[in-house]
């Protein structure tokens, strides 16, 4: 299917689960179980007033789910009831220790997105026949890619996904691909025989990754395409081929890791969807700077509105938007 990119202002921009009960206003505590066994933490956000849909929340690669949280209570606001997660490896999904510690980061998308997606598609949120609302997907970055790796995809609605981009060097401007050449192949190696993960607590820079992570992610990176460029991920490419839900995707244009020719890379393998790619200048829109993880700051909330406004008009026949002539 042909693909559109335009630009906007950002104004207008089988798996079980269990839940623990929380106060007034809090979040539930809620434990997912992917298909292999692995038990997930995850946070329920219930709607406030009329459920108008379901929402879950794919994070970034090493961003734990209370960094959602203010978006979720947004959402909430709104009458959202917002589900987060933290991949295995990551947050309260961790192990005691990531030395040893072995999985593949296409399990986040396969396995641990898929519990979610199941767990909320079987309480009557997301497509199909009795269905009580809609069941739509907000991603961050990893969130992007995570849905095409999603076996039970067809159960979500749409996919409203921020900074989401191939990860190649070459996309980034000259000083980025720099520093991101030395994390690679410098800090990254060393790191990773230090503490037998990718430390990135040690430098500041958030959660440490399991060590497959890293090497899968440093991998893939080589490619401009991302994994669509590597032969052994045929199969996994052929996935996104099943993909039809329609998918928005918003990168900043101050976003050096993610900048709009990175998105527009990755997003070419969803072939078959309807899919969107939104330019914005948050100095120009008033924003202020987002760069790879400002969208989902408070000063933000302009793009979780478009988001939340789009999300409105799945399923009941709302034209998809059109580039300008």
């Amino acid at each position: 299917m042909t693909t559109a990119h335009f630009k906007l202002a950002a104004a207008v921009a089988a798996p079980s689960a269990s839940a623990a009960k929380s106060g007034p206003g809090q979040p539930e505590r809620v434990t997912l179980h992917a298909a292999d066994g692995y038990a997930l933490a995850a946070l329920r956000y219930r709607s406030q007033g009329p459920e108008r849909a379901r929402l879950i929340v794919a994070g970034a690669t090493g961003v734990p789910q209370g960094f959602y949280r203010r978006f979720a209570e947004y959402a909430t606001a709104k009458g959202y009831t917002v589900l987060t997660l933290d991949y295995r490896g990551i947050g309260l999904s961790k192990p005691k220790t990531l030395r040893g510690f072995r999985m593949d980061y296409l399990d986040w998308g396969r396995l641990d997105l898929a519990a979610a997606v199941e767990a909320v598609a079987g309480e009557g949120g997301g497509a199909g026949p009795g269905r009580a609302v809609p069941l739509c997907m907000v991603g961050h970055s990893y969130g992007g890619h995570a849905f095409g790796l999603l076996p039970n995809h067809d159960k979500v609605d749409g996919l409203y996904t921020f900074a989401t981009g191939a990860g190649w060097h070459g996309w980034m401007p000259l000083l980025e691909r720099v520093r991101v050449k030395i994390m690679w192949n410098v800090i990254g190696p060393l790191l990773t025989r230090w503490k037998g993960c990718l430390a990135w607590s040690k430098l500041g820079m958030g959660e440490d990754l399991p060590l497959d992570v890293y090497r899968q992610w440093k991998h893939w990176c080589r490619y401009p395409h991302y994994f669509f460029d590597d032969p052994a991920m045929r199969q996994v490419a052929a996935g996104f081929d099943t993909v039809r839900a329609p998918i928005m995707a918003v990168n900043a244009v101050d976003d050096l890791w993610a900048p709009p020719n990175s998105r527009d890379a990755f997003m070419r393998g969803y072939r078959n969807a309807p899919w969107f790619g939104i330019t914005i200048d948050p100095v120009g829109s008033g924003i202020g700077k987002i760069g790879h993880m400002g969208y989902f700051r408070p000063q933000s909330h302009t793009l979780w509105a478009a988001a939340l406004d789009w999300f409105d008009g799945i399923g009941r026949d709302r034209p998809q938007p059109h580039p300008p002539v």
